[in-house]
């Protein structure tokens, strides 16, 4: 299932994930760590995959029309986490 967000909230999203959640999300997928970061904006093609995300110039780094948000669902419940591990300990 797709999704639309802007440019810069995708990396948000990135900047916010705790150190090692490339490599988790890509564990959990069973995908290749360099397809994962070229979902968040990375563009390491010889060892990585594209990520199927098609970006529009415009304000806020531009959209970004995701074909399939599945590592971005991912990165999402790592930083629902990190927030309630953070508020409950």
């Amino acid at each position: 299932m797709g999704k639309t967000i802007t440019f810069n909230e995708l990396r948000r999203i990135k900047d916010s994930l705790p150190d090692g959640s490339m490599h988790r999300i890509a564990d959990e997928l069973s995908l290749d760590v360099e397809t994962v970061r070229n979902y968040f904006g990375g563009s390491n093609y010889d060892s990585g995959q594209s990520a199927g995300l098609h970006i529009e110039p415009g304000p806020e780094g531009g959209m970004v029309m995701l074909d399939d948000d599945v590592i971005l669902n991912k990165a999402l419940a790592i930083l629902d986490e990190v927030n309630s591990n953070k508020c409950c300990s």
